[in-house]
């Protein structure tokens, strides 16, 4: 349960959230535009979103 008050903690990992829920399966491309970072910035809030289980990621073709 902690695990998920940390990942929504911060303001990044909310608007990734809220962005997933609004169009569900973008590419990390496409979130890394959103939020002007690099794709190394938002990889890691996904990351932390992932170990709190509030996101699943799956694989197709070489976008993830």
């Amino acid at each position: 349960m902690d695990s998920i008050f940390k990942a929504l903690a911060d303001p990044t990992r909310r608007t990734l959230l809220d962005a997933l829920r609004l169009r569900d399966g973008q590419a990390l491309q496409e979130l890394t535009e959103l939020l002007d970072m690099t794709r190394f910035g938002v990889m890691k809030h996904l990351g932390g979103l992932e170990d709190a289980e509030l996101v699943v990621t799956k694989k197709v073709g070489r976008f993830k």
